[in-house]
């Protein structure tokens, strides 16, 4: 059983930068593939930010240049640094991971991408408000 954790998130002005933390315990492997979410009121869940298994990460365009994924695999941790943010960066953000291989993939340009479906574990998110 994979459990995930996130914490960080908060209230901010527009400009400023938050760090969502995500602890991972139970029997989430080293291989899974990990990803961050998000859900804005009234909107699909989008994905912001992937890392596959071997370390390749990936982010949204929308949030590219100001949003960083990254994993600590000894504290079974990951992160999303958020900077220069936005107010329709505005949602609740998840951790997820995947042990299937495929929540993240090279798409025909050779680009890795994530897929929302493939991620069979998640958190119970943390809120992140920008005010302009």
């Amino acid at each position: 059983q994979v459990h995930l954790g996130e914490s960080g998130g908060g209230s901010v002005q527009a400009g400023g930068s938050l760090r969502l933390s995500c602890v991972t315990s139970g029997t989430t492997s080293r291989r899974y593939a990990m990803g961050w979410f998000r859900q804005a009121p009234g909107k699909q869940r989008e994905g912001g930010a992937g890392r596959n298994n071997a370390g390749i990460t990936t982010v949204a365009d929308s949030v590219k240049g100001r949003f960083t994924i990254s994993r600590d695999n000894d504290k079974n941790m990951l992160y999303l640094q958020m900077n220069n943010l936005k107010p329709e960066d505005t949602a609740m953000y998840y951790c997820a991971a995947d042990r299937t291989g495929l929540g993240c993939y090279y798409n025909e340009y050779d680009q890795l991408e994530v897929e929302r479906s493939q991620f069979g574990y998640w958190g119970q998110g943390t809120q992140v408000t920008v005010s302009s």
